[in-house]
């Protein structure tokens, strides 16, 4: 998903070519296939090849990614989550990074969150 985001559309030799260690021309028809099947993508026929493009935005794509996986790995707790990203031993964040999530929490509160 992340190479049709970033490349728009894209056929399986497109996606193939825009991933450093790419797997089968194959692998990468079935993946596409796959998450064809599941809703995120679609197809439109060009010539001989299919071009697949997105059926969701990335930022719904994300959200719903990051909800399954704070649900997943845990328990639901958005908080808990958050604080296994920031004791990551390579998160860095800027004085404005700080200032966002403050404010972000601030207004969770305010939305009894």
């Amino acid at each position: 998903m992340d190479a049709i985001y970033r490349l728009g559309r894209a056929s399986v030799a497109d996606v193939r070519e825009s991933l450093s260690d790419p797997p089968s021309y194959s692998a990468v028809r079935a993946m596409l296939g796959f998450l064809e099947d599941k809703g995120y993508l679609r197809h439109e026929r060009e010539g001989m090849k299919y071009v697949y493009l997105p059926t969701v935005d990335a930022k719904h794509a994300r959200r719903s990614a990051l909800q399954h996986m704070v649900k997943t790995f845990f328990n639901g707790s958005a908080a808990q989550a958050a604080a296994a990203l920031i004791e990551m031993n390579d998160t860095q964040l800027s004085q404005h990074d700080v200032t966002r999530l403050s404010e972000l929490i601030k207004k969770a509160r305010q939305e009894g969150r």
